[in-house]
């Protein structure tokens, strides 16, 4: 049984949609070219045909920002994508397996990966093939397997003792079976919440990484390098600072409470215990 639809997922949701809203609008409008360097619209306050007004190269800051959410998107799926892929079955192996030394092995070299974050593991990776997207999209989706791994896992030990494991094994079916079939489809609720915590933290590692340089290159926006590039005129020109950390902050904070509002409503449990307190 699901619980109740909460403030909490439904606020998220919202600002989960505003910004796959204004990726999606992104691809075939903008109020101007987010690229276009224009010397004589530099530094240009709100107005005039540019609703927040344009950064010291003279581009529009609001089509930077909808640009820069569909970057933001893009490498969140990607990174969360390889984070789910590799974790997930890593991490129901681990469970199935109970606490063999498979289940030892894997756990050990996930501990080991989870010493690297994301930013130490883009700058090991830019060093050997160049900062960029494809970077930043595969150092933050390594440094999230183990999340998605201790999940999994966790899960799948619960799973694993229940009637119908123990009557899917008399029945004689094989591991590979009860894993697709009974598993996987009774810890997918607690996946999807994960994806969407890791997803927050997807976007700011991506925002630190662009920040830093090893990021999203040149001339793709990106709200960590638009942060970045107003760092030198953050007393005099703040707003170009303001825009895109409220983007970020908004982001996350949509993310966060989305992924607090699904587990509530999908453990109800865990609504019920919180409503007591």
């Amino acid at each position: 049984m699901r619980g109740r639809i909460n403030a909490g997922l439904v606020v998220g949701g919202v600002l989960v949609g505003l910004v796959v809203a204004a990726a999606l609008v992104s691809f075939v409008w903008t109020p101007h070219d987010p690229t276009l360097v224009d010397a004589a619209r530099k530094l240009q306050e709100p107005g005039g045909g540019y609703l927040l007004g344009a950064d010291k190269f003279g581009r529009d800051t609001f089509s930077q920002l909808m640009v820069g959410a569909r970057t933001t998107l893009y490498v969140g799926i990607v990174a969360v994508g390889i984070a789910a892929v590799i974790g997930a079955p890593l991490g129901i192996v681990a469970g199935m397996t109970g606490h063999g030394w498979l289940s030892e092995l894997v756990m050990r070299v996930n501990d080991l990966v989870f010493a690297f974050p994301a930013l130490l593991l883009a700058v090991m990776l830019g060093a050997v093939y160049g900062a960029g997207t494809l970077t930043a999209m595969i150092a933050i989706g390594v440094a999230t397997v183990p999340a998605f791994a201790r999940v999994a896992r966790a899960a799948t030990l619960q799973v694993m003792v229940t009637d119908y494991i123990m009557a899917a094994r008399a029945a004689g079916r094989t591991r590979r079976a009860i894993a697709v079939r009974h598993v996987l489809p009774n810890i997918s609720s607690m996946l999807i919440v994960q994806a969407s915590v890791s997803f927050a933290i997807a976007i700011l590692a991506e925002a630190a990484l662009s920040f830093l340089g090893f990021g999203t290159r040149p001339p793709i926006p990106s709200w960590g390098r638009m942060l970045q590039e107003s760092q030198e005129l953050l007393f005099s020109t703040p707003r170009l600072a303001l825009w895109p950390g409220l983007a970020i902050a908004l982001a996350v904070l949509g993310f966060n409470l989305l992924g607090d509002g699904l587990r509530d409503y999908l453990d109800p449990k865990l609504r019920r215990i919180r409503a007591e307190r």
